[in-house]
């Protein structure tokens, strides 16, 4: 099946830059679709749930700008995601605001709903519904999704535990429409061997924290470029939904990272806090995936979308070159 035209039309590199929580808002997603991904950003970011709208009308107007500006460089599309989770009692409003501005890209999460799907497709738009399993890639399928997401091992946030190419494999032996993979992506070679796979696009978060335009500190930006994948903690302490997470910024909480309090009942409470500390996910305890080894540094959108985009070609080249000999 061919993929639709908003995921491969304008894009310098196979990619949808994953919406981070607390992290991504209107500058990061913006840099995003200009340097050629498709961006992205959690509703539930724009606080109070007025602020969406703010948020949207800067979105869509400073990108058609753009676009007026540099017709032979559009921007990408963007992307909102929805959590489709019962204690996300925004979701409707949050909903009718991309209908409003016909946000191009939905991707909704923890939760498959029908009537998502629904209103995104009333004005053309498509839902991509994130997955950990084969199981929950058939149910969001049934219930209207148009493509999905497979969060294997080892991807920042909300993960799951299978190895992507288990994963990929599975979904692709029933499914032949829109399939993105997540899970430790974080160089040009790495887009590639989704792609080998079976996967269409890559699905990258972690990297697009250590830019200038994230919204993160300065010492969530620098823990990520000092850390590694021994680094990273999978738990579910934090928001009763298994993650992976920076243990040193658990330890900067004041918590055991070896012995954490169990965790409550699911809930995406931004102001949930964890162990008596006052910790709060997300804003304290910092979200990352294993695929942090390959960040270096700390630059701006352009340059590492620019480095994605060379890493990509020359290891279509490796290839090309390994296949003739």
């Amino acid at each position: 099946m061919p993929l639709p035209a908003v995921l491969t039309e304008r894009l310098t590199v196979p990619v949808l830059a994953a919406p981070l929580f607390i992290i991504s808002h209107p500058a990061l997603t913006i840099a995003q679709c200009k340097a050629g991904v498709i961006g992205a950003f959690p509703a539930l970011n724009a606080r109070p749930q007025s602020q969406l709208d703010e948020w949207l009308d800067e979105i869509t107007s400073t990108l058609s700008a753009h676009d007026r500006e540099h017709p032979k460089r559009p921007a990408a599309p963007f992307a909102v995601n929805q959590i489709v989770h019962k204690s996300n009692t925004r979701l409707e409003q949050d909903l009718a605001l991309c209908v409003k501005y016909k946000v191009p890209v939905v991707i909704s999460s923890l939760g498959a709903v029908p009537e998502v799907n629904a209103a995104v497709h009333s004005y053309g738009g498509i839902v991509l519904h994130d997955v950990i399993n084969d199981r929950h890639a058939r149910s969001a399928i049934a219930k209207g999704a148009d493509g999905l997401i497979a969060v294997a091992a080892g991807a920042g946030g909300h993960a799951g535990t299978l190895s992507p190419f288990a994963l990929i494999q599975e979904i692709r032996a029933w499914f032949d429409g829109p399939l993105l993979l997540s899970g430790a992506i974080a160089t040009g070679g790495a887009i590639l061997a989704a792609q080998a796979m079976g996967a269409d696009m890559a699905y990258i978060g972690s990297p697009f924290i250590a830019t200038p335009e994230a919204r993160a500190s300065e010492a969530y930006k620098a823990m990520i470029v000092e850390s590694n994948a021994a680094d990273i903690l999978y738990s579910a302490t934090f928001t009763g939904i298994p993650g992976n997470y920076l243990r040193p910024s658990i330890v900067q909480a004041g918590l055991d990272p070896d012995h954490l309090p169990p965790p409550g009942p699911a809930s995406l409470d931004l102001d949930r806090t964890e162990g008596g500390q006052g910790a709060k996910a997300w804003k304290d305890i910092w979200g990352c995936g294993q695929g942090i080894g390959a960040i270096k540094d700390i630059r701006p959108v352009a340059d590492l979308v620019g480095r994605l985009a060379q890493e990509y070609g020359e290891a279509r080249a490796r290839l090309c070159r390994t296949g003739a000999a």
